[in-house]
Parts: C-alpha cells; sequence; structure tokens
C-alpha cells in the first residue's frame, strides 16, 4: 500500500474540483483534513463511504474537520456523484493519477484472478500544518467517519 507514515509531511496536490476548480492541499491549512482516497464514483462501496461522510458532515466540520474525497473519475463524473447523492464536501479529479501516486494508492489489484491498476481505499488524516497524523487502512465504508472519530476522539 502507501509508502507514506504517519508523521510524514503529506505531498501538496493542485487538482480540479467536480466544480472544476482549482484546489490544493495547501488551501485546508490551518483545518484538520480528511483526505480519503475512493476507487470509483457511484459504485457500492464508494457511494455507502460517501454517503457515511455526507451523514456526519455536520458533525465533523463542528469539530474542526474537511472533508475530501479523491478518485480518478473525471470532475463530471464527480458532479454527477455529488448531485446525485447531495454531498456537501470537495470531490477531487485526479484523472492523470499524479496524486494516487504520490499518496501511493495507485496499486495493483486482483478481482476473481485478473490483475489490474486501481486506487486503493486508504484515507488519511492530515493536520492543520500538512502532516499525516493517521492512515486508515482498512476503510470501513458505512462506518468511515466513525472511524476517523475513533481514532481523533
Amino acid at each position: 500500500m502507501s509508502t507514506l507514515k504517519e508523521g510524514d509531511k503529506a505531498p501538496n496536490f493542485t487538482a480540479k474540483d467536480q466544480n472544476g476548480k482549482e484546489v490544493s492541499l495547501s488551501d485546508f491549512k490551518g483545518k484538520t483534513t480528511i483526505l480519503y482516497f475512493y476507487p470509483k464514483d457511484d459504485t457500492p462501496g464508494c457511494t455507502a463511504e460517501a454517503c457515511d461522510f455526507r451523514d456526519n458532515y455536520q458533525s465533523l466540520l463542528s469539530k474542526g474537520y474537511e472533508v475530501v474525497g479523491v478518485s480518478t473519475d473525471s470532475e463530471k463524473s464527480h458532479k454527477k456523484f455529488e448531485t446525485k447523492h447531495s454531498l456537501p464536501f470537495t470531490l477531487i479529479a485526479d484523472e492523470s493519477k499524479e496524486i494516487n501516486e504520490a499518496y501511493g494508492v495507485w496499486v495493483e489489484k486482483n478481482m476473481y484472478g485478473k490483475k489490474y491498476m486501481g486506487t486503493a481505499r486508504l484515507t488519511f488524516i492530515i493536520d492543520g500544518d500538512g502532516i499525516i497524523k493517521n492512515i486508515i487502512q482498512k476503510v470501513d465504508t458505512k462506518n468511515a467517519s466513525q472511524q476517523v472519530l475513533d481514532l481523533i476522539g
């Protein structure tokens, strides 16, 4: 999985969100950012994870956290996903896979004996100074926000 470890500086990035706006990790300086990587918009696990963050978004915001999702889908795909599920947070379109590669989540996967490259589902909790505080490697898609809250208290 990721070669990044807790305590490492999180790689900065600039990419477009679901609204075509350029977003950088540095835009969230001073806030704790929940940066979650997921394989594909509107698939069962990814939808469960996004909707769990949506349902707990106000609670996370009130504790000072920002939620940012990243996948290799396009801005258009993200916009459709956001609209369909009323997602209140930023979705980054990483079509070039640069962010996935910087975070070490672009990996070889295996489904039904077929190998292919794809995004590993990982969540990084990054403090206001850009340091990785926690990495959740085994994401529970239906309880992703609770996993975060359990870690950060």
